[in-house]
């Protein structure tokens, strides 16, 4: 089960999720989102986890917990949208 994680501090790292989530099942990844032109952090990350039961007791005792002074949110992510490409034109209109 895919997990979204958001409202993470800049600081917290892959390794500091795959702790975190490892209480409650297998962690089989962890992306955290990183800004393409700055490296950094945006602040949110996936998390899949081995089966939907291990991802309902993360989401479950892990929303709204503190982790680095922010308080998470985590849901189940939900599938991209197709067609749902940003327009880089410099038109306004």
């Amino acid at each position: 089960m895919k997990l979204y994680v958001g409202n993470l501090s800049f600081n917290t790292t892959d390794s500091d999720i795959k702790d975190l989530f490892s209480q409650y099942g297998t962690v089989t990844d962890v992306h955290l989102v990183t800004d393409r032109m700055t490296g950094k952090s945006r602040g949110f990350a996936f998390v899949t986890m081995s089966s939907a039961a291990e991802g309902k007791a993360a989401t479950g005792a892990l929303e709204g917990k503190n982790l680095h002074g922010r308080n998470l949110t985590v849901n189940e992510a939900r599938p991209k949208e197709e067609g749902a490409k940003r327009s880089f034109s410099k038109s306004r209109w």
